[in-house]
């Protein structure tokens, strides 16, 4: 085989290598969808946001989020002790490989600490997400009633 075959595959392989690599952390990824919050008054200094996360081939965590519009997002969990409902902030949340995490009301989700406007129903918001392997994700997220249906917005990869 000439040199510059040898070459040539060598490049092929090396580009085969590459896409393939490639293709292997978008499958890693954390995928995003139904990102939304409520409407809040004016005045309000605090406001809930949702977000469907689903978990890539690998495991990861969501260990931090941000919006504009707030002057901190908190991960939050909610649970029953007894008749009363706590609600307390978390470190990080797991999102297991190939299974879906749904930050709710009631459940997990983020809160929107010293919101800067109110958030009125209709409108969207841009929303960084921080995961641990797949980095920053930002989001769109739409401000609605919980009973609204989701406009199928806020959907990343």
């Amino acid at each position: 085989m000439s040199l510059s075959r040898c070459l040539l595959a060598f490049g092929w392989s090396l580009g085969l290598l590459a896409s393939t690599a490639s293709a292997q952390d978008a499958t890693a990824a954390v995928g995003v969808e139904n990102a939304w919050a409520r409407p809040t008054a004016a005045g309000q200094k605090v406001g809930g946001a949702y977000v469907t996360l689903k978990g890539g081939s690998r495991p990861d965590r969501l260990i931090g989020a941000s919006a504009a519009i707030a002057e901190r997002v908190e991960l939050h969990s909610m649970s029953m002790d007894g008749d009363v409902m706590r609600m307390r902030q978390v470190e990080d949340i797991e999102v297991p490989a190939g299974q879906r995490v749904e930050l709710k009301p009631g459940g997990l989700h983020l809160m929107l600490m010293g919101l800067k406007q109110a958030l009125p129903a209709g409108t969207r918001l841009p929303l960084k997400l921080r995961f641990e392997r797949a980095g920053e994700l930002t989001v769109e997220m739409s401000v609605r009633a919980p009973g609204e249906a989701a406009s199928g917005g806020g959907h990343q990869h």
